[in-house]
């Protein structure tokens, strides 16, 4: 599998760390696709379960080994605390950078012993952006307002050792006022820049909005892998993650 570096000619923006793109296509092809038409507009990558039987980690490997991009494998993994611990000590081996979890403290517990020795990060999955109170309703979740029940979660995955949380951009300011979240990591997908498609999620902000909230990284997909030119649309969204727009009250 090669990948071919970006010809684009347009006059080139840093990528920035802080945007991560999620290569939420059907398969390796069209995520090599999208990766030469990106170029290095962009740094940071996420690969999920939807990609994963269509050779997501061996793209995953790809681009880090090769190409010096960092990696967050989206995987949610969700089972018996010796099963995750497999699974995590496997996956640790391939040098990536973030990993996600179900955001109980058992599972948070567990990947962190599977993670031990490398430098991968292990991020608990708070409440998923694409649900509301209905949706946990139907799920039997327990009774409360989606904020708090995220704060309690992020609180308790932090004081199982994850090295930070995913969480709607909503509650990124809430999660960050947390003494527990101090020195750690908070990913928001569920962004969407300004009068973007809002697609399945319920819970969203902008870019700059979520920056400005305490998120540390944003995870974009659509609204670049679909637009006209993807390159100018990370382009976009990294030059308002640097505006004044973006700057944190306190920074």
């Amino acid at each position: 599998m090669t990948l071919a570096r970006a010809t684009e000619q347009n006059a080139p923006t840093a990528a920035d760390d802080r945007l991560i793109v999620a290569l939420d296509v059907p398969n390796v092809l069209e995520g090599i696709d999208l990766v030469q038409k990106l170029g290095d507009a962009v740094s940071f990558y996420k690969i999920g379960l939807g990609m994963l039987t269509g050779g997501g980690l061996a793209l995953a490997n790809e681009l880090k080994a090769e190409h010096g991009k960092r990696i967050f494998l989206d995987m949610k993994l969700f089972d018996i605390g010796a099963t995750i611990e497999a699974a995590v000590r496997g996956i640790a081996q391939f040098d990536l950078d973030f990993l996600t979890v179900h955001g109980d403290p058992y599972v948070v517990r567990a990947a962190k012993e599977g993670a031990a020795g490398s430098d991968l990060k292990i991020l608990a999955v708070t409440v998923l952006t694409s649900l509301d109170r209905d949706d946990l309703d139907s799920a039997l979740i327990k009774d409360g307002v989606i904020p708090d029940l995220v704060s309690e979660r992020a609180g308790r995955a932090f004081d199982a050792g994850a090295d930070g949380v995913i969480c709607s951009p909503n509650e990124a300011a809430l999660v960050r006022a947390l003494p527990e979240a101090e020195g750690r990591l908070i990913v928001t997908p569920g962004v969407r820049p300004f009068g973007a498609d809002v697609g399945d999620q319920k819970r969203i902000a902008t870019p700059a909005q979520a920056i400005r909230d305490g998120a540390d990284h944003i995870v974009v997909g659509r609204p670049v892998h679909r637009a006209a030119s993807p390159r100018k649309a990370a382009e976009a969204i990294v030059a308002e993650l640097r505006s004044p727009q973006a700057q944190r009250a306190n920074s």
